[in-house]
């Protein structure tokens, strides 16, 4: 299935997956991820926070480290030497 077919009916894929369907997501006609059932009840375990942790909204983010260098730059001539 494409992208835009996930999208556009994401609400009817977890039924399928929950029925025991493997999804393969297509990026112009590559596959590029699968949606797959959760077999073991004790694979995935989701857990509250520790008490007293802040909200992720709550958290300060630190302020940016002055650099010298021009990070632009770098990533432009690092994707260039990948071509």
């Amino acid at each position: 299935m494409r992208i835009a077919e996930l999208k556009a009916k994401l609400s009817e894929h977890p039924r399928a997956v929950r029925s025991g369907e493997t999804l393969t997501v297509l990026d112009r006609e590559t596959p590029i991820a699968q949606i797959v059932p959760v077999h073991e009840s004790g694979a995935l375990k989701v857990r509250l926070p520790e008490p007293g942790t802040p909200r992720p909204n709550r958290i300060r983010i630190a302020k940016p480290v002055p650099a010298k260098t021009d990070i632009l730059a770098l990533l432009l001539e690092e994707r260039q030497n990948q071509r």
